[in-house]
């Protein structure tokens, strides 16, 4: 054994690195495991949310919202540009760069906090030991009285349209095209589909979405989702709903691809294939057969509420077990573990952890959607109210969407609150601090909001609950 520590962190992504930081802060001699390789060659920190996820998406989708402003959006101001085009080394050179900062920066809070990094894939042993195999094939191996299985997850890739890097990609291809697709297909409408989808579009790209649900962001209020489909459509989407993919075959440079919706089957060829189906927890020669730790049935860690296995020291956090597979989910589970395994009180409540999509408009909800509570039999009672009748969204000429509040009817307590319009990811963050202490539609409507700026909608939404909404009919 070369070292020993009180934690051992498998994977470095925001639930990994979180949980390290917050251990090391806590006193606690830590270690971080992760194989990650960068465009260099080189460690890179931070997971597929920092590398080829969260951040390089949300790069790539603010300088396409730019570029499609100067045509659309810019007009309706007086400003007008003619010729622009999009220079695709530079477009990707930022977005790389961004990456690389923030990757880079892992790794000096870790340098800060005196976490201990090592580049390799981590395997847990018996007796929480962790053998780590490096990129070169070495070995060794260390050990710890706590181990956090941080391990992510990766995309789940199709038996009939298996990604080549090339013609048919995942969410990571999708991030380094080099050249604006005349058509791309996107298989899957759910947040990674609609986001890369939407950058594609953007710059010029035909863009058609399968989806084989029948509903549109089943996933989401219906309510939102179909404001959200019809603005979509409006920007260019091609969004084809029970259209499930049969086959995927390149063919001189293109996708020839066969889908059948209820209509029968159909043919559409694409010059590149984005398969956005979802993901599923990465564990594959993660654990030796004789730890004790347990899988279900779709390869996640079986974990208790404190997200421990059931194995004496041994926990685990992020996409690797249940719940939503959001950054944010999975670095509030790395804080809580660290704070549990120094005796401190953590805390996750998977009940209110926001969802959002960073799409324009953009979507995002805490809490239950109205199908839920309507299955569930909870009595409940709703407000809404339009960003058209907001003067900051108007003003902005992005007006397009509402607010959402949903209480339970007999106590008013804040059930679910769901967005679709401009800042709505930032908007949300009022709705779960309400939601967390136990709020009410009446605590919302109550809280003075200036004036003015796109937060009316809540309270516009929170006041509509009782139908007092002020400016609007209710």
């Amino acid at each position: 054994m070369s070292d020993k520590f009180d934690v051992i962190v498998i994977g470095a992504g925001p639930a990994g690195y979180v949980a390290a930081i917050r251990a090391a802060q806590l006193g606690l001699k830590t270690a971080c495991i992760d194989a990650f390789v960068g465009k260099d060659g080189k460690q890179a920190l931070g997971g597929t949310c920092l590398n080829v996820g969260c951040i390089p998406s949300k790069a790539l989708l603010d300088s396409s919202k730019q570029y499609f402003n100067l045509s659309h959006n810019l007009p309706a101001h007086g400003i007008s540009v003619e010729n622009a085009k999009v220079d695709m080394a530079t477009f990707i050179g930022r977005k790389d760069k961004i990456v690389k900062q923030f990757t880079g920066g892992i790794g000096q809070l870790f340098k800060a906090n005196k976490v201990t990094p090592f580049f390799g894939k981590g395997k847990l042993l018996k007796g929480n030991n962790v053998e780590i195999t490096g990129n070169d094939g070495s070995k060794q191996t260390i050990s710890a009285t706590n181990v956090i299985l941080a391990s992510g997850s990766v995309p789940i890739e199709l038996p009939f349209a298996k990604f080549d890097g090339k013609n048919i990609i995942d969410n990571a291809g999708a991030l380094d095209i080099n050249e604006v697709p005349k058509r791309l297909g996107v298989i899957g409408a759910g947040v990674i589909g609609l986001e890369l989808g939407s950058v594609w579009n953007r710059l010029g790209a035909q863009v058609t979405i399968l989806e084989a649900l029948p509903d549109f962001l089943a996933v989401a209020d219906q309510d939102v989702a179909k404001i959200a489909k019809k603005e979509f459509e409006k920007q260019g989407l091609t969004i084809k709903l029970g259209a499930k993919l049969t086959k995927a075959e390149v063919k001189k440079n293109e996708v020839a691809l066969t889908y059948e919706d209820k209509d029968g089957a159909h043919e559409l060829t694409v010059d590149k294939l984005l398969v956005a189906v979802g993901r599923r927890a990465y564990t594959e020669g993660l654990l030796a057969d004789d730890t004790g730790v347990k899988l279900d049935e779709r390869g996640r860690i079986v974990v208790d509420e404190h997200n421990h296995t059931g194995v004496d020291g041994v926990w685990a956090i992020g996409d690797a077990v249940r719940g939503p597979m959001l950054a944010h989910k999975g670095s509030e589970e790395g804080v809580a573990v660290a704070e549990w395994i120094a005796g401190k009180a953590g805390h996750v409540n998977l009940d209110t952890v926001p969802w959002v999509i960073y799409t324009e408009p953009e979507i995002a909800w805490a809490g239950k959607t109205e199908k839920e509570l309507k299955d569930a039999g909870v009595p409940y009672k709703i407000g809404t109210f339009p960003f058209a009748a907001i003067g900051r969204a108007v003003a902005m000429n992005e007006a397009i969407g509402q607010v959402k509040v949903i209480a339970h009817a007999e106590t008013d307590r804040l059930l679910g609150v769901h967005m679709v319009g401009p800042g709505v990811s930032e908007l949300i963050a009022e709705a779960v601090v309400a939601m967390e202490f136990k709020g009410s539609a009446e605590d919302l409507a109550r809280i003075v909001h200036a004036h003015p700026t796109l937060s009316e909608a809540v309270h516009e939404a929170a006041l509509s609950v009782d139908k007092r909404a002020i400016h609007k009919g209710n």
